[in-house]
């Protein structure tokens, strides 16, 4: 079984590609990141085709005067680009594996030479997506940026790749129910949740008695930061701290304003320092609108930490309600105050849950298990 993989970027399909090449089944990995980053993952050269151009034009429009990002959204071009030249590069294989949907000339190349098509979709089904983040762009009068809500073509572009997969893989149950709701039938979804690097995120001691509640991602609407904000300023607890990690939107800046001095932000920390982060801290917070499933939740647990998550981050599939921390609904700033007092009271229960959350991890959703699982629907896929 010879299986492609083309990916704008890396997300976890840097792992998936790791899995496979294990198990001999990798043929190709085409990615917009240079040689010497895929490297890193263990991807020899001859396994690897690199679109870099559409990295360096997405990261440089970053570094434009914002009033030259607003005139005009590059996605689509950017992402056109990376699928013109990914069909021009990739070679034949059994499956191929697509990331997001927007590919069209790829994944019609891959179908053309006998291919099975599979998407793999990291968050909700690109409608149900887009409708609430409008809706909470709305909610707060927030003007959307380039990259934060979809291109119209390209929404259109996924809603016609999801008909014309094979199948479409999902990493939650949330995300699972978002492609039901919009018609897409249940044989065709493959749900395995992601998983966690226990070499890379290890928990060390914590030196001090700070009640220190952390966030780790963008900072974003629809990673519901305003949310956490807020609901850790009205608490007001003493001897405690929120921790903010990640890179910092423009969208985001009218609420660090409003709070400031009540949270600190440490800005864009790299993966391998996290688990310095995770470890001071006593409980994780992700607040998101919705996504697939975030990687930092069990990168978190894998570092001792009891989570606090919505219904719509995905770690429902991880999370065990009560046991490894609490799943609550989105928006609700109440139930947040709840469950961070509740740990803030209680150190000894908090101290179970991380310890429970860790172990969770540990022994289910590590890559090998992601991989194991993965591939055993491929085996499936490719079989029929």
């Amino acid at each position: 079984m010879k299986i492609a993989i083309a990916v704008p970027g890396r997300f976890h399909l840097f792992y998936l590609a790791q899995q496979l090449l294990k198990r001999g089944y990798l043929s190709q990995l085409i990615t917009s990141y240079p040689k010497f980053e895929v490297r890193k993952y263990g991807i020899p050269d001859d396994k690897m085709s690199t679109v870099v151009a559409k990295e360096l034009i997405q990261r440089g429009w970053a570094f434009l005067p914002r009033f030259l990002q607003n005139l005009y959204n590059p996605q689509y071009a950017i992402h056109g680009l990376f699928d013109t030249i990914s069909s021009l590069k990739l070679e034949p294989s059994d499956l191929f594996i697509g990331m997001l949907a927007a590919y069209p000339k790829t994944m019609k190349k891959a179908k053309k030479m006998g291919a099975r098509v599979i998407i793999e979709n990291g968050s909700s089904h690109t409608l149900y997506a887009v409708n609430i983040l409008k809706e909470e762009y709305d909610k707060f009068g927030a003007k959307y940026e380039p990259f934060q809500i979809s291109h119209e073509k390209l929404i259109k572009h996924n809603v016609s790749a999801y008909e014309d997969a094979d199948y479409i893989s999902v990493p939650s149950l949330f995300a699972k129910r978002t492609f039901l709701e919009y018609g897409v039938p249940e044989d065709k979804i493959i749900h395995v949740p992601y998983g966690v690097e226990l070499s890379q995120f290890r928990q060390i001691p914590k030196k001090d008695n700070i009640f220190r509640v952390i966030f780790v991602g963008g900072m974003t609407l629809q990673k519901g930061v305003h949310y956490l904000i807020r609901a850790f300023a009205e608490l007001n607890l003493p001897d405690s701290e929120l921790v903010l990690v990640g890179t910092m939107s423009a969208e985001m800046e009218p609420f660090f304003k409003k709070y400031d001095g009540k949270f600190r932000y440490a800005g864009h920390v790299p993966q391998g320092e996290l688990f310095r982060y995770y470890s001071r801290s006593s409980v994780f917070a992700i607040m998101s609108i919705q996504e697939g499933l975030a990687l930092v939740t069990p990168q978190a647990m894998a570092c001792g930490l009891p989570v606090v998550a919505t219904t719509n981050t995905g770690a429902e599939d991880i999370v065990r309600d009560g046991k490894d921390g609490f799943i609550i609904p989105i928006r609700d700033c109440n139930a947040l105050k709840e469950k961070l007092l509740y740990f803030y009271m209680n150190p000894e229960a908090r101290d179970f849950m991380g310890k429970s959350a860790k172990e969770r991890v540990s022994q289910g959703f590590t890559w090998d298990d992601y991989g194991e699982h993965i591939i055993a629907e491929y085996e499936r896929i490719y079989k029929k």
